[in-house]
């Protein structure tokens, strides 16, 4: 793609601003800034994995790996404002979530221990495993503020937190893994999935390029049950405080 078709793309967000203008919608200054913020960590990745494919060491892997797991942690500990130590459960569940993955792959030998193969999925299951992690908080607000008075109930009965908030957990880990799930019954038919495109119009072969993402779909599927259910696991106790109350989000 030459620099100028580049530049040709931006009338896509030129035209989402003008309908959210027409419409009223207050979402001008959001695109503006998503879109920027967009190109300049595009490009900035893209020189820094120039630079790894062409120098393909190995301990190059780690900090880029560990970078992509802190923002994905931070981004997605704002679904849960008001839960302290949300931010560092989050990032041990995407943690563990990418180890079990990249030990698979690569002790599978799947994949080549690479920077193009290990980076490149590495961001899919992280960025993945953030949207999962977000979604649970979200579901789990939601669910436990509307069945505060059964929980409360089951507390005053004697039940544990665990017990008391269970069905609550149980609930958000179905409804964040709802999208993985649909996204695997209808992909290939629905839509044609972002990396399967990309290599094939890089001139891959179709069927090595449906390989590949077959490989995403199943790591994606495993990937956010991990992250829900671990991160069910590890927060459930910061829905409480230390007097075993239900707590309500920004107050103690």
């Amino acid at each position: 793609m030459t620099p100028t078709a580049l530049a040709f793309t931006l009338l896509f967000v030129a035209i989402t601003v003008l309908l959210s203008m027409r419409q009223r919608l207050g979402l001008e200054r959001d695109l503006i800034i998503g879109t920027i913020r967009a190109a300049v960590q595009l490009l900035a990745i893209g020189l820094v994995l120039q630079y790894m494919f062409r120098t393909r060491h190995p301990a190059l892997l780690l900090p880029v790996v560990a970078v992509m797991i802190a923002v994905a942690s931070w981004h997605a500990a704002r679904r849960g404002k008001g839960l302290r130590g949300i931010g560092i459960r989050i990032a041990v569940a995407i943690t563990a979530t990418e180890a079990l993955i990249m030990l698979l792959l690569l002790g599978l030998r799947i994949i080549e221990n690479t920077p193009q193969y290990v980076i490149s999925i590495s961001g899919m299951t992280i960025g993945n495993a953030m949207v999962v992690a977000g979604l649970f908080l979200n579901h789990m607000k939601r669910d436990v503020e509307s069945s505060r008075g059964e929980i409360e109930t089951l507390l005053a009965l004697g039940a544990s937190a665990r017990q008391s908030i269970q069905l609550s957990l149980k609930r958000a880990v179905k409804a964040s893994m709802i999208p993985t799930i649909d996204g695997m019954k209808t992909v290939g038919i629905v839509q044609l999935p972002g990396m399967m495109t990309g290599m094939i119009i890089a001139g891959a072969d179709p069927l090595q390029a449906v390989r590949y993402q077959i490989l995403i779909v199943f790591a994606f599927t495993s990937s956010a049950a991990v992250t829900s259910i671990l991160l069910s696991l590890l927060s459930y106790k910061l829905w409480f405080t230390k007097e075993m109350q239900l707590r309500r989000l920004g107050k103690e």
